[in-house]
């Protein structure tokens, strides 16, 4: 009878993911019928600009991922609770598929609009470098066994590979650039120049991806703590079959 009001709190908690999973996916199929479908063709760039709401949104939530994983490691290394190294796990896997997508969908703008897939301009080379980064925290994670020091190592790893991400945020402003710069550049990128109906939706698009990011971000996390009670339960196993 003592685990009823758990067993209560679970099963709202899965019921509260559900709506919020129906919700985050319903909204970004929204936001992307509406960005395809009725959002105004750009004059100069035409089709090809409608990849910019969703490559901003995906470099969004990849700084949003990052910015979590900074935050629980400074929170694990405060507190040596596990539940921040789970949501350091879950901010960096996240905020690495995210930048990629980033990455991936702005080659995709780029081509047509600056006639190659990919140049080593400022904000291309700090965001696949920003990669680079974050690609070693996994190798870090699958190098170490102990679980303390696995976590550990985690959140220091997290915390001083954030550096990179407001870098590559600034960088088109403290470097040349032909990457168009997104707030008070005057530019074809600045959304003070764009139409309303423009404007709109790219707020559609930042809140869609927003909320994306919580319902990921959430069931990555309780999958990260439901590994970690298998973990401890496979090492309470194998210390009583010992004795």
């Amino acid at each position: 009878m003592a685990d009823a009001p758990n067993a209560g709190r679970r099963n709202t908690s899965s019921k509260l993911l559900i709506a919020l999973d129906v919700f985050a996916l319903a909204l970004t199929g929204f936001a992307l019928v509406w960005v395809i479908f009725f959002t105004p063709r750009e004059a100069v760039m035409g089709d090809v600009q409608k990849v910019f709401y969703f490559h901003v949104s995906s470099a969004w939530v990849g700084m949003l991922g990052f910015f979590g994983a900074f935050i629980s490691g400074i929170a694990y290394l405060r507190t040596r609770r596990m539940v921040w190294d789970a949501a350091g796990i879950a901010g960096v896997e996240i905020g690495f598929v995210f930048t990629l997508l980033a990455v991936i969908s702005g080659s995709i703008w780029a081509r047509p609009i600056w006639n190659t897939w990919w140049t080593w301009e400022p904000r291309l080379t700090t965001a696949f470098v920003m990669l680079l980064v974050y690609a070693g925290y996994f190798i870090l994670r699958a190098s170490v066994d102990e679980v303390e020091k696995k976590a550990r190592y985690s959140g220091i790893f997290a915390i001083v590979a954030f550096t990179v991400v407001p870098l590559t945020f600034i960088s088109i402003r403290l470097f040349r650039t032909i990457h168009p710069v997104l707030f008070g550049s005057g530019s074809g990128g600045d959304v003070f120049q764009m139409t309303p109906r423009m404007l709109a939706s790219f707020l559609l698009s930042l809140a869609a991806f927003t909320w994306l990011f919580a319902a990921l971000y959430w069931n990555r996390l309780r999958l990260a703590l439901a590994d970690q009670a298998a973990a401890d339960e496979q090492l309470q196993l194998e210390a009583e079959a010992e004795q």
